[in-house]
């Protein structure tokens, strides 16, 4: 076994070396603060490894993204998201008669506590999707107490999984003062979906293939991404033995911030401002070159991938068909559309590898399909609903992992004399 030495104050420390199974080397600290008196300082944690885990591999200089050893664009063509909800959580794909039951799950525990729709009125008209979605989501574990403990976790998953795309829906249809859809047993997850965010009881909602297929794509991407901060956010909450709603509304709220869940909304925004100023693109891709502009495209580039993102690829084909399929005229999507012409051709962003990114195509479809803008967010969490919940049941059930309790350097002032009141 290989192993690292550290030598400090003329003392010579060991410490084992970890290599995980796609080559990826760690140094194991666990026993650091005992034998030295020192901790690692690493600000948002871009080298440190909170964890050893088996769901979601990644390489962002090579373009790869795998869940549980099965390349995205493998899942993106052959699987549908329920599919992928098993294989990330359970660790395998499942044969025919567990796909059924499966999905015969997920139907039958799609309908939310008939008390829990009251409490949507109580919302008011404008409040955000993304704070009534973590309440309610959180509040499962009141409505439901029997899916609370270790023992009933897959009853949780479940229930978590069943009833979120429900409680997503309805919770847009009350920001519309629009009566509530209840899920049909014969849609799809995709589809039922859709048929709760835009049907409406007086009228027949026909489901379009090209609308559900592209709906399914953005959840599969979006299932997992490793230790982001939503994930992390999940493990963290988890670690203190919280239950799993808990611990997944969490995650939603840390989801929400622009940094996170909200750079496609960004993207959306970007168009507007660009539309506003007239709809001339060729002004701003000329911005974006100019580092004194200040102003960054949105949607463009990743923080992990240095190349072109696997999943930008998949939604691209999704994006066209859609556009094309719902003939939308659009002048926020015909700007979308230059900028990404321009980006593609132009050797600025080639050489830096700012590619249009999967927020970029997520962004425009959702708006394609008629789904507010600030619902973006809601639909991520969707997406990476099965994610959080692979990565809470991991720590729980296979790992064992301690409560998370990160350190500290101080900063502040060293001890002083209380000053009474009169004094000061």
């Amino acid at each position: 076994m290989s192993s690292a030495k550290l030598i400090l104050d003329g003392q010579e420390h060991e410490f084992r070396v970890i290599v995980g199974t796609e080559g990826e080397k760690a140094f194991d600290i666990t026993s650091l603060r005992s034998a030295t008196g020192y901790i690692t300082l690493d600000p948002g944690y871009a080298n440190t490894g909170s964890c050893e885990s088996a769901i979601t591999f990644i390489d962002g200089e090579k373009g790869i993204l795998r869940y549980r050893g099965y390349p995205i664009e493998q899942l993106a063509a052959a699987a549908r998201f329920p599919e992928v909800c098993h294989l990330l959580i359970y660790g395998h794909l499942p044969n025919r008669e567990e796909l059924i039951e499966w999905r015969r799950q997920l139907t039958l525990n799609s309908y939310a506590h008939e008390t829990m729709i009251n409490v949507f009125d109580h919302y008011p008209p404008h409040a955000h999707p993304m704070a009534i979605l973590s309440a309610m989501i959180s509040s499962l574990s009141a409505f439901y107490p029997e899916a609370n403990t270790p023992e009933t976790l897959d009853l949780a998953i479940m229930y978590l999984l069943a009833k979120a795309k429900t409680l997503a829906a309805y919770s847009y249809k009350k920001s519309r003062g629009e009566p509530i859809m209840y899920p049909l047993a014969e849609l799809s997850y995709a589809a039922n979906f859709l048929r709760m965010m835009f049907g409406h009881p007086a009228e027949p909602y026909e489901v379009s293939p090209v609308i559900e297929r592209a709906l399914d794509l953005l959840l599969i991407i979006h299932a997992d991404h490793e230790q982001n901060c939503s994930t992390s956010t999940v493990r963290m909450v988890g670690s203190s033995q919280a239950n799993l709603f808990a611990a997944v509304s969490a995650g939603i709220c840390a989801l929400w911030g622009p940094l996170h869940g909200g750079a496609n909304q960004a993207v959306i925004e970007m168009l507007e401002n660009i539309e506003a100023d007239g709809g001339d693109y060729k002004k701003y891709i000329q911005m974006a070159k100019d580092k004194q502009s200040g102003f960054r495209l949105m949607g463009f580039g990743h923080r992990v991938y240095k190349n072109f993102d696997p999943r930008a690829r998949i939604l691209k084909k999704a994006c066209d068909d859609v556009l094309s399929e719902m003939g939308v005229s659009d002048p926020l999507l015909d700007i979308a559309k230059h900028l990404e012409e321009a980006a593609l051709k132009d050797e600025f962003f080639i050489e830096r590898k700012l590619y249009p990114n999967v927020d970029f195509y997520s962004g425009i479809i959702y708006r394609a399909i008629g789904i507010p803008t600030n619902m973006f967010t809601v639909m991520f969490a969707l997406g990476r609903m099965p994610g959080w919940i692979a990565h809470y049941r991991e720590m729980r059930l296979e790992r064992g992992e301690r409560i998370h309790r990160p350190r500290q350097v101080y900063t502040g002032e060293n001890v002083r004399k209380w000053i009474p009141l009169d004094e000061r």
